[in-house]
């Protein structure tokens, strides 16, 4: 097992575990995720979904932030013990290596629809590493 496939592949998932704990930080600690707008946030505080009268848009916004922080954190932290402890398993026939890059890649979607240059760089390049991980082992 090339020593160097495992630590690209370790780079990428400490890249994706400093975004989610950054996210998470974020979401509970600062108010960088709170809309500029006093206004809106007072709204989001009242206004309910539709799809619910349990909760409000803004406790919406922070559990689905918190959430997203979480799998951030629980990708790197799968895949990068497995690619200390059973690399293999990313590198064999199996198919957690094309499901983590799959995950990445889809990041990488959303990211770049969705949210600002920084995340998007973030998850661009821990998705490089990933996949340079993957090629250095095929090669």
């Amino acid at each position: 097992m090339p020593i160097v496939a495992v630590l690209l592949l370790l780079a990428s998932a400490v890249i994706v575990l400093a975004l989610g704990l950054i996210h998470l930080w974020y979401t509970f600690r600062s108010n960088n995720l709170e809309p500029r707008d006093a206004d809106l946030l007072q709204s989001m505080k009242q206004t309910h979904l539709v799809l619910t009268r349990g909760t409000t848009m803004w406790w919406a916004w922070v559990g689905f932030n918190a959430t997203h922080s979480l799998g951030l954190i629980l990708f790197a932290l799968v895949y990068g013990y497995i690619a200390l402890a059973a690399p293999r398993l990313l590198f064999g026939p199996g198919y957690l290596g094309i499901v983590g890059l799959m995950a990445l890649l889809a990041y990488v979607a959303v990211a770049h629809r969705y949210f600002f240059r920084t995340p998007l760089r973030g998850v661009l390049l821990a998705t490089v590493l990933y996949m340079a991980g993957l090629i250095v082992m095929i090669f």
